[in-house]
């Protein structure tokens, strides 16, 4: 209860020195409120990882009221005005192969319980209309990503299953190779191409993303495999937490020609915070980021322009967007440099919900589609914990208890050949 109190005082304080400063800054003014009337949509956010880090994913040691070690908590989505939020459901690559899936699955759940337990400040979402239905509530819209392709497991019954649970877009791969799509860092040259972009089985996934509804993010793949989802996809894609590469010459970046190809294929690129993926040195400050928003504007128009901060995935973050609550800042600075309101409300959340619900019109198109069940080859997923049911074609390995009934038999053998030697 006391936890209450204090957030409520300190909201209230927060409050109070925003109309301050709003009556001295227009700008500011003028920002909150654009972002009363539409609501800011964030592509991507880690508190979720935070949480498994810090605690395990224990919510029942948590008060997000007045936790103080991460860049999120809900103090600060009211004073930010996060109207929607896609929380991140990441695990690491060395996940990959071994417990990956079980990980996401509870990365997927504590994103559950955390709208359970703060039903007043979050409504659980998963489509366009969720996010709008959330914002005329005054409620932050919580809707799932998974960051990486290696969380499915290169199963399409994983892929379906999340959906299921929730999850509204993929990010093909995370800072590695899958067994059917290329990393970022094989353009940086720090990993080998091992598809050419994406694989036959890829191609798959990207098809069934599209038939289901979800949103393919590109954010942390090759440019060989941006255009080739590009190339194939129904439904516009994302970048969740991108930014432009003419601006900061980052691998994780955007080049021009793709940026215009979203613009063509009618997607979005969600500017990415991280001072690293922003001015490509250790310090950025407000102005930097926004020179990324006005370069894509430039580039490829106001319609492909969104929010992806990165919040409590990165380690460093402008001054003057220290944590989620200092967002309102970026959209002052855009109007300063003469963005229109339009273009502003675009950025905040229009174009993300254009986004979504042209996907959604998609999944409604292919809804006769079959899902598609072809597995992927077994030659392309084999590895020391993986099992071959369901591949006729494939031997069973016998496991474990073979390989030590096999050494077993060796040291018999070597036994009785001591035993010999010792004899004669």
């Amino acid at each position: 209860m006391l936890s209450k109190v204090i957030s409520a005082v300190c909201l209230t304080l927060w409050v109070s020195s925003c109309a301050i400063s709003a009556a001295e800054d227009p700008h500011m003014a003028r920002a909150l409120k654009l972002m009363s009337e539409t609501p800011l949509i964030d592509g991507h956010n880690d508190l979720p990882w935070q949480l498994r880090k810090q605690f395990n994913n224990q919510l029942n040691k948590v008060d997000l009221n007045t936790l103080d070690t991460t860049h999120t908590n809900i103090p600060k989505i009211k004073q930010g005005k996060l109207g929607a939020q896609f929380w991140s459901a990441y695990v690491p690559c060395d996940s990959q192969y071994k417990d990956a899936v079980r990980q996401t699955l509870e990365q997927i759940d504590v994103v559950h319980r955390m709208c359970q337990k703060y039903p007043d400040t979050f409504m659980f979402a998963t489509s366009s209309q969720d996010i709008r239905t959330a914002f005329g509530q005054n409620k932050t819209a919580s809707l799932i990503g998974v960051e990486g392709g290696h969380s499915i497991d290169s199963s399409m019954g994983t892929l379906r299953t999340m959906y299921q649970l929730g999850v509204r877009y993929l990010t093909l791969t995370h800072s590695c190779n899958t067994p059917w799509a290329d990393n970022w860092l094989v353009d940086e040259g720090s990993d080998p191409s091992e598809h050419d972009g994406l694989s036959p089985f890829g191609k798959q996934v990207v098809v069934e993303m599209n038939r289901l509804g979800m949103l393919i993010d590109l954010a942390h793949v090759t440019v060989k495999v941006m255009n080739q989802v590009l190339d194939m996809s129904e439904a516009p894609v994302i970048f969740s937490h991108s930014s432009a590469y003419s601006i900061c010459q980052h691998k994780r970046n955007v080049p021009d020609d793709v940026l215009k190809r979203v613009q063509e294929k009618k997607g979005i690129v969600m500017v990415n915070f991280y001072n690293d993926y922003v001015t490509c040195s250790e310090t950025a400050n407000i102005s930097d980021v926004a020179d990324h928003f006005d370069h894509i504007k430039k580039v490829a128009g106001p319609d492909i322009i969104g929010f992806g901060g990165d919040y409590d995935g990165v380690t460093r973050l402008p001054e003057g967007l220290e944590d989620v609550s200092k967002v309102p800042n970026v959209v002052a600075e855009l109007l300063r440099r003469g963005w229109t309101d339009e273009e502003v409300k675009k950025a905040l959340g229009d174009n993300l919900l254009r986004v979504f619900t042209e996907a959604e019109a998609v999944r409604e198109r292919l809804t006769n589609n079959k899902p598609d069940d072809v597995p992927i080859p077994y030659a392309e997923v084999k590895n020391s914990c993986r099992t071959s049911h369901g591949y006729p074609d494939v031997e069973e390995p016998t496991g474990a208890a073979n390989s030590l009934s096999t050494l077993a038999l060796q040291l018999t053998l070597a036994l009785q050949a001591l035993l010999l030697l010792s004899a004669l």
